[in-house]
């Protein structure tokens, strides 16, 4: 039953993944844009540098849950690349549970924030002006997601360690 619900967890956070990363090419081609109506035409935008910021952030948090599945993160191995059998487990464990530490700290502290946001209905405050809560929201969401995933991992390894044995 645990397992499912960490396959069901890695499979929400693989799609999300999936989806998020097409982000990039809107990146692109926002910043095309900005070029060509800044230099070419010499009417730059007001909207294109500030639509990529929004979406920029949702990219990377919601990137980051599918990443620790995959082992997808900046690493320093110099323990890790020599140790092996139940110390490479044990680093690995740790290097789970302060993964899931941080995300509970990070949705400690974001809820709030993006809660707020919610609330007031922020809007950035610039010329263009648009909503910058449906941003933030992505903050707490990825989070939980980090967390959900981070206990995931931890089942993985156990049901690792059983299924070896």
């Amino acid at each position: 039953m645990m397992l499912s619900i960490a396959f069901a967890v890695t499979a929400l956070n693989r799609t999300l993944f999936r989806l998020v990363k097409w982000l990039v090419v809107l990146f692109a081609l926002l910043m095309l844009y900005e070029v060509a109506a800044r230099y070419s035409f010499a009417s730059p935008t007001s909207w294109a540098p500030e639509l990529a910021t929004l979406l920029f952030g949702p990219f990377f948090l919601l990137g980051g849950p599918y990443l620790l599945h995959t082992g997808g993160h900046v690493s320093v191995d110099l323990l890790s690349a020599r140790a092996s059998g139940l110390a490479a487990k044990a680093l690995k464990v740790i290097a789970i549970i302060l993964a899931i530490v941080f995300g509970v700290i990070l949705l400690w502290f974001a809820f709030p924030l993006a809660e707020q946001s919610f609330q007031y209905r922020e809007t950035s405050y610039t010329s263009w002006n648009p909503p910058v809560w449906p941003a933030k929201l992505v903050l707490p969401v990825s989070a939980l997601l980090l967390v959900l995933q981070g206990f995931a991992e931890l089942l993985f390894v156990l049901h690792e360690e059983v299924t070896s044995q």
